[in-house]
């Protein structure tokens, strides 16, 4: 099955133009699921059966995988065999029947908007590097960018005189995102004093955000920047990357944006996926009533 499994990532990757962390997602997924089948001497896609792939999903919940990794590796299951059926290595999906265990949802992480301020103003503002990391963070909280889109941007992106970027998503869709003016105005400085000095002339690259080698930043390469940031800001350390995205949406509702539009600029595909950032604007909405309005409180 491993050569059918190679056939799955290449369809995924000129089909659906999944990102490479998405695509090695689903070869760890399903390199998982066939080596645990050829211990059990299955080696072909016509011989696996329903009961074989519940009892593997039965297998990482005794190794107390949680529902959402278990409810993931199903989703691998079913897009791969569904591959199969279409090549026509079997007749029919053996995923299909399998229960996905239901996942509860986390509330999303959200900073304060004090928070955000010490966060963002956390890189030096007299360094190329520094200039960059303030860009970058400005751009993931104006914009809600996933930190892949943020990244993956060139040059011509953005248009800092009107006040946009444009962003790929998953699958290669393409939107337009507005970004504030603050933001802005640490782009322009970014690209005029800073960019410069990391850009190559030898070897350029289109990327807007380049390491100090001159070449595009990666995922990693930003991980480390909003952990220091957040060290040297006094936040709580265990941030990552998408809790500006999330602080960025849960601050839009909070201020009265509608559902819809915080949906487009986040770049989800299902309304639901937004929909979890309402609980803690909401809350947010109801601390600044009862701090503000007079009659809100009982009297003492």
């Amino acid at each position: 099955m491993r050569d059918c499994l190679e056939s799955f990532i290449d369809d995924l990757r000129e089909r659906k133009r999944l990102a490479s962390n998405s695509l090695e997602g689903y070869r760890r997924d399903l390199l998982d699921l066939i080596r645990a089948l050829e211990e059990q001497g299955i080696t072909e896609p016509g011989q696996v059966r329903p009961h074989h792939l519940s009892a593997y999903l039965h297998g990482l919940r005794a190794k107390a995988r949680t529902n959402a990794t278990v409810s993931r590796r199903l989703v691998s299951l079913r897009s791969f065999f569904n591959h199969l059926v279409s090549l026509g290595k079997i007749a029919a999906n053996p995923a299909l029947s399998l229960e996905s265990p239901k996942v509860e949802r986390k509330a999303p992480r959200i900073l304060s908007e004090a928070d955000v301020e010490k966060l963002l103003a956390a890189p030096r503002s007299d360094t190329p590097a520094g200039i960059r990391d303030r860009a970058m963070l400005e751009v993931l909280y104006a914009s809600g960018l996933r930190v892949s889109e943020l990244i993956a941007l060139d040059v011509e992106d953005v248009r800092t005189d009107l006040g946009i970027l444009s962003c790929r998503g998953p699958g290669g869709k393409e939107r337009m995102v507005p970004i504030g003016f603050h933001c802005a105005e640490w782009m322009v400085r970014y690209i005029q004093e800073s960019r410069p000095r990391f850009a190559r002339e030898d070897k350029p690259d289109p990327a807007l955000f380049l390491s100090h080698l001159g070449r595009r930043m990666t995922r990693q390469g930003f991980w480390k920047l909003i952990k220091q940031a957040a060290k040297e800001a006094g936040v709580d350390e265990d941030i990552a990357p998408h809790t500006l995205r999330h602080s960025f949406a849960a601050h839009l509702l909070a201020g009265g944006a509608d559902l819809r539009s915080v949906q487009e600029m986040l770049g989800h595909a299902d309304l639901s996926s937004t929909q979890i950032y309402q609980p803690p604007a909401e809350a947010r909405i109801k601390e600044v009533y009862e701090r503000a309005h007079p009659r809100s409180r009982r009297e003492r």
